[in-house]
């Protein structure tokens, strides 16, 4: 009977998901934007001002965990062994590590449960934080470690220590004669169906948290509706696209975004390239893939004249068990994934995009 009722239902319970994850509107999307921006650069009450060296500071931004109970419903589940080994990886060289919202799934659970279920993820997030390299910034599905007077206390018994909580963060690094704000956020502000309204909690905690359970179905995937995230994104872009000198780093949206172009529209970048020189194989294969993606819902992108100023980490519940993330690192912001390699029946990290922050500061266009 489950499997009956999952072929019946997948559809229209990821247009539901859909339908309850995003419904942004632009001008309240960017007046909140602005807002927070403001206020972190101007007085630090929403956030955290924090200048760096791009050449030897490191950086990793991790976002969209929803860390779960381990059950049916446990969308992170399938991605903690990555989770870990990157979290082993990025301590050991000494990164720090910005959490960017969405870490514990708190509308669909207790958090005494994901204090339970998730002990290992805290013990490896822990010793960021004893060498004052974890920044947690909160999200929409974790709003209680903003909202709530017991989150302080909660806070400090999962860490043994305390854990400032932030909205938003701005890294700013200076070179010769610029200097370049990087402007971290969850990305759910102005989003009337995603700002943890009562009604949209309830309906998840009550009503859509057990049919996943059920069913066990897991949305997160590239597979569906990736309109409604692009048009997120956009909004995004055209926020930061205006600013200068400012690059624009959310989540929220779990669709990986670099240089303010999805993998799909980057695609359509090499496929050009591919014509141009006459390589017929390229372009085969790369029709290939632009075919393969067009199929599982995502659309012609128009990305004529985009300034590479949006960026987004993506998530770590994929229902294939990636994660996707963004790193700093000597004078580069790269966009890197972990996935379990069969062959070493280990999880490793891929390098997927990078370009020079120089090149951003300067507004050069990147290919």
């Amino acid at each position: 009977m489950r499997k009956f009722l999952q072929e019946l239902l997948v559809k229209p319970i990821n247009r539901l998901a859909d339908y309850y994850s995003s419904r942004p509107d632009k001008e309240r999307v960017h007046k909140a934007l602005t807002d927070l921006y403001a206020s972190i650069t101007s007085d630090n009450k929403k956030g955290l001002l924090l200048n760096f060296n791009a050449e030897t500071d490191r950086f990793i931004i991790f976002s969209d965990m929803h860390k779960g109970t381990k059950n049916g419903a446990d969308d992170f589940n399938f991605s903690e062994k990555n989770y870990l080994q990157a979290l082993e990886y990025y301590e050991k060289n000494k990164f720090t590590y910005i959490q960017l919202g969405d870490a514990e799934e708190l509308w669909e659970n207790k958090l005494a449960a994901v204090k339970k279920a998730n002990a290992d993820s805290f013990d490896k997030e822990r010793f960021f934080l004893q060498r004052n390299a974890f920044i947690k910034v909160f999200g929409n599905h974790d709003l209680f470690w903003d909202n709530s007077p017991f989150s302080s206390s909660e806070l400090e018994d999962i860490y043994a220590q305390k854990v400032t909580i932030y909205e938003g963060v701005v890294l700013r690094t200076t070179d010769s004669s610029n200097s370049l704000d990087i402007f971290l956020t969850h990305g759910h502000q102005g989003d009337e169906l995603s700002d943890g309204n009562w009604f949209t909690k309830w309906f998840i905690a009550n009503l859509w948290a057990p049919l996943q359970s059920y069913l066990l179905i897991n949305p997160n995937t590239p597979a569906y509706y990736n309109y409604l995230k692009t048009a997120h994104n956009k909004l995004m872009y055209e926020w930061v696209a205006p600013q200068q000198n400012i690059l624009l780093v959310t989540g929220h949206t779990h669709q990986p975004v670099f240089q303010s172009l999805t993998q799909l529209e980057r695609l359509y970048r090499r496929l050009e390239s591919a014509k141009e020189s006459k390589d017929e194989a390229a372009v085969k294969d790369i029709e290939n893939e632009i075919q393969i993606k067009h199929q599982k819902g995502q659309i012609l992108p128009d990305f004529s004249g985009y300034k590479p100023s949006y960026f987004n980490s993506g998530c770590c519940c994929y229902n294939d068990g990636d994660i996707t993330g963004l790193e700093i690192e000597a004078g580069q912001i790269s966009l890197i994934k972990w996935e379990y390699n069969e062959d070493t029946q280990m999880p490793g990290r891929i390098l997927l995009e990078t370009v020079a922050l120089s090149k951003l500061i300067s507004s050069e266009a990147v290919n």
